[in-house]
């Protein structure tokens, strides 16, 4: 097996500014899609709450959401590695557009119902796989690897303005006015999204660098003949060997095989705990319908406050450290809301726990972009997201079903679990390196 840097690409040329140009729209063509994620996020639950009164049938939206990345988030990373990124992009904003015009439909007609709302956010959930992985590629394609988690914090801030200052008020007090005129921005924030998603630069595509990938690869797999196993990326595989080839490259990864079973773990507890945490809001903390969105932007306002000092903090204390401290603090921030169960505490501990989510967020995901090759961004995020994403339906089943008993046991459950695995994983996550050192410390493949 090669015992190649993690990262065999060439560094993005320097001659590109590494937040300048291209990087600016990337993030604008983001700005887009964010606005239409935030409406739907905020919308879903809220039209949820109108349909039925049954926890478990509410926590069914987030269960939804979430279920496609269990079958198909491999698939799109397979389809992101393999056509140009910026046309999956495009494909992805302009199908939603026409899945969200379809749920106003439904809405104007008086025919829509719990379970037409399950299916419309089920063909999002779908269609996110696509974007989220594409657009999570062509960060590095255009930022050199030391500003990748300032590139990051960038976009998750960006990200963060738009769906949860703009969306989430803006969403709750159109719904409360009259659903069409969320329903229709939603529609038209998607389609914007697929449009400015294809005017990108030709290096968000990421075919040059499959190209120079090949041009190097098949000379050395001639000379030396490598079995397919020996190249887990080969551009030209078929299906089924591209399929598992991000499985491979995490399982074989020292570093990555550890993080991705933790995060799997923490993602089943946050979702047990934010699968009916509307009802909780509404119901448990007497928090308004229409002030609905306004209360969580308590989370907007941590989340942005970690986008910007995450960068900072990883400099002053290392990665690992960092990761470590914000994953027991946010856990321990809704187990607090659980127990005293007060608007107070709740907006307190919404914006600790939505700011080290952020946190840990950006920092996870530098790890995997400087530790792993461009050619196989897509495949490898496919596969994260598969156990990630995919396991987290469970958890949100879960939460619906502890809520039936109360809506604070989901919070003081959820969190107690979540603070045990953190425990038990605290010394391995405390030692994770810094992304621009990665080439130094794990080898590409086992």
């Amino acid at each position: 097996m090669s015992s190649a840097a993690v990262n065999p690409e060439p560094a993005p040329p320097t001659r590109q500014a590494p937040l300048g140009g291209p990087f600016a729209r990337v993030v604008a063509a983001n700005l887009s899609s964010s606005l239409g994620d935030g409406i739907a996020r905020v919308a879903a639950p809220l039209l949820a709450v109108q349909l039925t009164d049954d926890p478990l049938l509410v926590s069914l939206v987030a269960v939804a959401a979430l279920l496609p990345w269990l079958v198909l988030a491999i698939p799109a990373g397979v389809l992101v590695d393999r056509i140009d990124r910026r046309l999956a992009l495009g494909l992805a904003g302009g199908v939603r557009a026409l899945v969200a015009a379809g749920l106003l439909a439904l809405h104007l007609t008086g025919a829509l119902t719990i379970w037409w709302l399950l299916l419309v956010v089920l063909l999002y959930g779908a269609l996110e796989t696509v974007y989220d992985g594409a657009i999570r590629a062509v960060v590095p394609s255009i930022v050199l690897r030391g500003d990748l988690p300032r590139a990051n914090s960038r976009i998750e801030a960006t990200e963060i303005v738009v769906q949860q200052f703009l969306s989430q008020p803006l969403t709750s007090w159109l719904l409360a006015f009259s659903a069409a005129w969320a329903l229709g921005l939603n529609t038209a924030a998607y389609a914007v999204a697929g449009g400015l998603a294809l005017t990108l630069p030709a290096v968000a595509s990421g075919i040059a660098a499959r190209r120079r990938r090949q041009v190097a690869d098949e000379p050395g797999r001639a000379e030396a003949g490598q079995d397919d196993d020996a190249d887990v990326a080969a551009p030209t595989a078929g299906w089924r060997a591209e399929l598992a080839a991000g499985f491979r490259f995490i399982w074989a990864s020292s570093m990555l095989r550890p993080l991705w079973i933790v995060s799997v773990l923490i993602g089943i507890c946050h979702a047990a705990i934010t699968s009916t945490l509307v009802l909780f809001i509404l119901e448990r903390l007497d928090v308004p319908e229409a002030w609905y969105g306004t209360f969580m932007l308590a989370g907007a306002v941590g989340a942005l406050t970690a986008a910007a000092v995450t960068s900072r903090l990883k400099a002053r204390f290392g990665t690992g450290p960092v990761m470590a401290a914000v994953n027991a603090v946010g856990l321990g921030a809704w187990f607090l809301v659980g127990v005293f169960p007060l608007a107070g505490v709740g907006a307190v501990a919404i914006f600790v726990s939505f700011g080290c989510t952020t946190t840990w967020n950006v920092l996870v995901m530098s790890l995997r972009q400087a530790a792993v090759p461009n050619h196989l961004l897509g495949r490898v995020h496919g596969t994260w997201r598969t156990a990630l994403w995919g396991a987290m339906p469970l958890g949100s089943l879960a939460g619906g079903l502890l809520a039936r008993s109360g809506y604070s046991t989901p919070l003081i459950v959820g969190a107690t679990v979540g603070l045990m695995v953190s425990a038990v994983g605290h010394r391995y996550i405390a030692t994770l390196p810094d992304p621009e050192t990665l080439d130094a410390v794990e080898p590409a493949r086992a």
